[in-house]
């Protein structure tokens, strides 16, 4: 459990840097990205090792209804990341769409991991991307929506939220946890 918490955290401190220390972030240039982007792949590795080796407590399990509403959750979440980068009608709509569907990502897989190594990580990583919406807003009280990139981006979303989610179905099955029950 040791591990996926360093993860969690590793993960959390890194991108809440941006904003709660934005001189010094923007102090370290382009480096700092660079060292940014190598905490936040060791957090994932260290995730994903502390996860598969946690136990603990199980409080509910899988049940068809859960799986067909956390893959609904899943595709919706997709599609707010691939609105995020494309621009999409949906983006101009809301402010936070990749937090968002970081959020709805959380949240389906709570649905159906019930123990406390999910708690950890997916209450641990739902608890920062509301930290991130709030410390954004404080930032940034005054949002002015991103300019759209045309209806074909529309298209395009949908079709790489298609493709992406068939992908993170596949590997799931690979490691053993599978997506459709």
């Amino acid at each position: 459990m040791t591990l996926l918490i360093l993860g969690v955290l590793l993960w959390s401190l890194p991108h809440l840097f941006k904003r709660l220390a934005p001189q010094a972030r923007a102090a370290m240039g382009p480096q700092g990205r660079a060292m940014v982007g190598g905490l936040v792949a060791i957090s994932v590795v260290l995730m994903v090792i502390g996860y598969r080796a946690a136990d603990g407590a199980v409080y509910w399990g899988r049940s068809p209804a859960l799986v067909g509403i956390n893959n609904l959750l899943m595709l919706v979440s997709l599609y707010l990341f691939a609105a995020a980068g494309m621009k999409t009608a949906l983006a101009r709509k809301i402010r936070h769409p990749m937090q968002i569907g970081f959020l709805l990502w959380s949240v389906a897989h709570l649905l159906v991991n019930g123990d406390v190594a999910s708690f950890v990580l997916f209450g641990g990583l739902a608890v920062w991307a509301l930290v991130e919406i709030a410390l954004i807003n404080r930032a940034e009280p005054r949002w002015t929506p991103p300019v759209g990139k045309g209806g074909k981006m529309e298209l395009f979303a949908i079709l790489g939220t298609v493709i992406v989610f068939g992908a993170i179905a596949g590997l799931h099955y690979a490691l053993g946890y599978p997506a459709f029950g």
